[in-house]
């Protein structure tokens, strides 16, 4: 017996539904990636730079005094996007009795089939500090529910 069932929704949206369903995917996409920079600059870029000092330092491509600059920015809305439209296709079918508990949920599920699985190849494989994969471990593991609160308050039931 599956512990999460997911459905796709079915049928052709209703006039107009598609430009204001496309604009709400595109607004979450904006918001969490403004939502990821913020963090970003607290956390790696403040807080827990100091992880980016351990060894080895050589791995780590030079940053800029702007930051990671304009082809992360547009990546990561990119990515934003994505992560909105797949809470789109399979929201009927995330556990929960309200959207901030969906939201919840999908964050969780994205962490554990998205980023535990990277964490563990980059600790397998590459030279990364131990210390920092266990950092972004955890960070994703408070940051991508928030990003699925986001887009469940955004985008709703």
């Amino acid at each position: 017996m599956p512990i999460v069932s997911v459905k796709i929704a079915k049928g052709r949206p209703k006039k107009g539904d598609s430009a204001m369903k496309i604009g709400k995917i595109v607004i979450a996409g904006v918001v969490v990636t403004v939502f990821n920079a913020i963090v970003g600059m607290l956390t790696c870029g403040g807080i827990f730079s100091w992880v980016y000092k351990l060894e080895p330092i050589n791995i780590w491509k030079p940053m800029g005094s702007s930051g990671p600059g304009a082809m992360f920015m547009i990546g990561s809305l990119i990515l934003s996007i994505v992560l909105s439209f797949v809470y789109t296709l399979i929201n009927k079918g995330i556990p929960g009795g309200n959207k901030f508990t969906k939201g919840i949920v999908f964050g969780l599920c994205v962490w554990a089939v998205g980023m535990l699985p990277g964490m563990f190849a980059t600790y397998a494989f590459m030279t990364v500090s131990t210390t920092v994969v266990i950092y972004w471990t955890i960070l994703g593991l408070i940051k991508t529910p928030l990003e699925g609160m986001i887009i469940a308050t955004i985008y709703g039931e």
